[in-house]
């Protein structure tokens, strides 16, 4: 009977958002979320025997799992995805841009985290984003052009980890997507109807004339694409290794085209691009119901805030249906608490002294979880004090962030699994194409601002060099025994956080498999406001969380959640069905 009634509820769900999504779509750039909505399809869950990946498009998917039926290592299949992300997805994320990753070593027993995050110019100064008048730029006009570039970081990153777990040759991996830049692809609906919605005019000369055609009309999808620059591009790097992206013809062009850029001219140098390393740093994990939840730490903020409301919440009975009132009430009340210390607390940790064991810290989790009345929300949040930190030493955030990103998460045949959240930031990036692929906008996710109205540094402030604040978060999660549960992650900007906490508490809480998580309402909260999905199986939640003071929206996000759960019987993967996402294996 549960499990019928789950299903019940997710049909009911499916077809509300299926049949709303243009109604709600207007209000999605206005509240900043990332890649508007372009509708929902329902996904089976798929089981695996031996190995599984999950990924945003079906080319990419089939790419991965190519690798690893020959024998591939996760890094592997997850790096022929990317690829090809790059390629079908453009939009999300590729060599112009950044990403966290998780690895795990099922036989050592390790998890490893890999930080790919873009850094500012030698050049940049905490006045990057400010005008003559010392007013911050209009976002809009920040984000398109080169002043927002930062140093990309995704494939220095991905060389890290396949020197240490991948066993086919690296050129290998960058065949499939050669042959499909070259053999060409069908436009997805979603990227064509994504260019339709932003328009040509935001674009340079060389992305303006691939994407669009010469009277400004998006490519229509199952229109067949090629792009022979990213061919040549990949090739190069398969040959002669990552160091010819960072050094060299790409590099000159990536810094010409940075530092040329007619709307904003940037900082960036080739000694910038030359002079980036990726970083291997130490995974935060968090308690919750006997499992470990693990994620990327600073400069990500998510693998923080996701620690944080686990914490908070677990005292708590959640019940055993999604999101009943009473739970719904108290999952967004702790995440409001968990965003007001993140805007406070986490930046790059090479810049500023982020206070993680202190904000995970039992004893302040429940301080924090005493802000919480179970009949009222607050009517307003603020950072907390956590130990060993100085009340007022960190300055009031004035980030304001967006995302255009993608996930991949693979299990392999030994059970290595890797968890890859991989962003140009917002969708289409600065909306600069060098060489086949879109850079970055990354630098976009400092605070604009370098200093609070109290003459506080702001943490997440510009400064030469250092990584922005991320929410991006490739997490996994253990059970008591030590050994993987389930491998999972979204794109979504901000939102990240808690459309990871929604499958945790879909998949951990209410016993939901990895599909119904995945497919499950997307619903969480900022410091000021609980965002739920529309549909009329949600109109009641929506109700009783007004009646209890919260400022309520709805609107559809789309998230791309892809799931693997690790059964005594095999492999189970669930694909978000907001996107052309995929799970696959054998």
């Amino acid at each position: 009977m549960r499990k019928l009634l789950r299903h019940l509820v997710f049909y009911l769900f499916a077809a509300a958002l299926t049949s709303t999504a243009s109604e709600w779509a207007p209000h999605v750039q206005a509240l900043e979320m990332p890649e508007g909505a372009s509708g929902f399809t329902p996904k089976p869950l798929v089981t695996a025997k031996k190995h599984m990946v999950v990924a945003a498009h079906p080319l990419a998917a089939e790419a991965g799992l190519a690798m690893l039926r020959q024998g591939g290592s996760a890094i592997d299949a997850g790096i022929a995805a990317q690829m090809v992300l790059n390629l079908v997805e453009p939009q999300s994320s590729g060599l112009g841009g950044g990403a966290f990753m998780l690895y795990w070593d099922a036989a050592a027993g390790t998890l490893s985290s890999y930080d790919g995050r873009e850094t500012a110019p030698a050049a940049a100064a905490p006045e990057l984003f400010l005008d003559e008048s010392g007013a911050p730029l209009p976002r809009d006009e920040a984000i398109a052009g080169g002043l927002s570039v930062g140093v990309p970081g995704v494939l220095a990153a991905l060389k890290l980890v396949h020197d240490e777990y991948g066993k086919l040759p690296w050129a290998e991996l960058f065949q499939p997507a050669i042959a499909l830049a070259r053999e060409g692809f069908p436009v997805s609906a979603r990227l064509s109807k994504m260019l339709a919605d932003m328009g040509p005019e935001h674009f340079t000369p060389d992305a303006r004339a691939y994407f669009f055609d010469p009277e400004g009309r998006p490519r229509p999808a199952g229109d067949k694409l090629t792009n022979e620059e990213l061919a040549e591009t990949f090739e190069m790097i398969a040959l002669k290794g990552h160091d010819v992206f960072y050094n060299g013809d790409i590099a000159r062009d990536i810094a010409r085209a940075v530092q040329s850029d007619p709307r904003h001219a940037g900082r960036l140098t080739i000694d910038d691009l030359a002079n980036y390393r990726a970083k291997k740093r130490e995974a935060v994990c968090a308690p919750y119901r006997s499992r470990k939840v693990c994620g990327a730490g600073p400069p990500s903020s998510g693998a923080i805030a996701v620690g944080q409301v686990v914490g908070i919440v677990e005292p708590f009975d959640l019940g055993t249906a999604p999101f009943d009132p009473r739970a719904a009430h108290l999952i967004a009340e702790a995440e409001r608490l968990a965003y007001a210390d993140r805007a406070r607390y986490v930046a790059d940790p090479d810049f500023v002294a982020v206070p993680v064991s202190g904000l995970l810290d039992p004893d302040y989790l429940a301080e924090r979880r005493a802000l919480i009345d179970p009949n009222k929300a607050q009517s307003e949040v603020t950072a907390g004090t956590p130990p060993e930190v100085e009340r007022g030493a960190f300055g009031i955030d004035a980030t304001n962030e967006r995302g255009g990103t993608s996930q991949v998460s693979v299990v392999d045949a030994d059970g290595d699994a890797f968890s890859l959240t991989t962003s140009i930031e917002y969708a289409f990036g600065a909306r600069t194409m060098v060489r086949g692929f879109l850079l970055n906008n990354q630098l976009t996710d400092f605070s604009f601002l370098p200093g609070d109205s109290d003459g506080h540094a702001i943490a997440n402030r510009v400064e030469p060099g250092k990584r922005p604040r991320s929410t991006m978060n490739p997490t996994m999660v253990f059970g008591d025994d030590g050994n993987l549960d389930y491998v999972l992650g979204s794109p979504g900007g901000p939102a990240i956080i808690f459309f990871n906490l929604k499958a945790l508490f879909a998949l951990i809480d209410w016993q939901m498999d990895a599909a119904e998580a995945a497919a499950l309402v997307n619903f969480g909260s900022t410091e000021k406001t609980v965002l739920i999905e529309p549909g009329a199986a949600w109109d009641a939640l929506a109700a009783s969380l007004e009646a209890k003071g919260h400022k309520v929206r709805r609107m559809p996000m789309a998230s791309g959640q892809h799931i693997i759960a690790v059964t005594p019987d095999g492999l189970e993967g669930g694909a978000d069905p907001r996107r052309d996402s995929v799970a696959l294996g054998d």
